[in-house]
């Protein structure tokens, strides 16, 4: 398992060099010109020359990816062009709005999508499965900034339910939840239905049947256990997804979040802020995609790392076993020995190894 975090984690280097690479590339060569919008339409030749020399600017392209590659990596990605503050400080003071506003939305649409989908599936083709699923439609059709407006509108310009723009209240945190959460609730409770009806036509939920256990107890502890890989599966995906939709929802609702920082920087060409915007999401949806990695170790051992690789350590037996048989006047190899535990069903790989080593060595 720690070798497999570590693996990981080492990955996530070349996918935040690419990541930064293309969006710095795309932002130096589009139009535009930061130190002018800095300086505005009175300046001089001498202040334009000193301003491009103090941020860098007229270096060559590659010398000024190399040095906020090497500042970034020791914690430091610049000066915003825009505000002149810290770059680091900027995102410090909005990344936790953006963390909040996902979270909220993907347990609210966990909270709803998995009954919802669990009640689809246990009422098949009923009343409540087919609006379930007519609604799950909408929500995967629906843009997210056309729902936003939606909800602003009716509920606050109209009803005057919730806020739109007073964040100093819980309140003003419902509607964009809610309207972030509608794609995420769509998709968890589809999956969840589909995950379900598969689930639900085993064999041993027949046998729980026959045994006169309850319908609940079939539900929820054998059914639903066994059917949660693809719902989580979903729901770390959307979570991952949630934070790049909140760029839109974020600036639908003028959200204090990241995601708003980056829109507005993009007009304004603040390219460090840009990237490290970029990065920082970047480096969230991969830890968020680790994370659901190791929760199925923890749902289902036969699929964790360490069982996949003794799976593969297995098919090297077989095929060393095929290689011997081929060849005649020699022993075939004897296959090692496994014990099992009684309670995960995953194997002890150490007396697999060392017999599988000396095998190695003696034939």
């Amino acid at each position: 398992m720690y070798r497999f975090i570590l693996k990981r984690l080492l990955m996530l280097i070349p996918v935040l060099l690419g990541v930064s690479f293309i969006v710095y590339t795309i932002l130096s060569f589009t139009p535009g010109d930061p130190v002018q919008m800095m300086l505005g339409d009175n300046y001089s030749e001498e202040s334009y020359a000193a301003m491009q020399e103090e941020l860098g600017l007229d270096d060559p392209f590659l010398v000024q990816y190399g040095r906020f590659i090497i500042n970034a990596v020791h914690g430091d990605f610049g000066t915003s062009y825009s505000t002149g503050n810290p770059v680091a400080a900027e995102i410090a003071a909005r990344l936790p709005n953006t963390i909040l506003l996902s979270a909220c939305a993907m347990l609210f649409a966990i909270l709803i999508g998995i009954p919802l989908g669990v009640i689809s599936a246990t009422h098949q083709y009923s009343a409540v499965d087919n609006i379930s699923m007519v609604g799950a439609l909408f929500g995967v059709s629906m843009p997210n900034f056309w729902l936003g407006l939606m909800l602003i509108v009716i509920f606050a310009a109209g009803l005057g339910w919730f806020p739109s723009s007073n964040f100093e209240t819980w309140g003003a945190l419902v509607l964009p939840a809610v309207t972030l959460s509608a794609n995420s609730l769509a998709m968890i409770t589809r999956m969840t239905r589909s995950s379900m009806l598969e689930t639900i036509r085993q064999d041993y939920i027949r046998t729980a049947r026959a045994k006169g256990l309850k319908e609940s107890v079939i539900t929820i502890r054998h059914a639903l256990r066994n059917a949660m890989i693809p719902i989580v599966t979903t729901v770390g995906l959307q979570f991952g997804f949630s934070l790049g939709g909140a760029v839109l929802v974020e600036t639908v609702f003028s959200w204090p979040g990241i995601g708003r920082l980056l829109v507005d920087c993009i007009g304004l060409k603040d390219t460090p802020v840009v990237v490290a915007c970029v990065l920082v999401l970047a480096t969230m949806f991969t830890i968020i995609n680790l994370c659901i990695d190791i929760l199925y170790a923890f749902l289902d051992p036969e699929s964790g790392p360490s069982t996949k690789r003794q799976r593969g350590d297995a098919d090297d037996w077989e095929s060393e076993k095929q290689e011997q048989e081929k060849v005649p006047g020699r022993r075939s190899m004897a296959p090692p020995e496994e014990k099992q535990d009684g309670r995960s069903g995953t194997h002890h790989s150490g007396r697999h190894h060392l017999l599988r080593r000396l095998c190695r060595c003696v034939f």
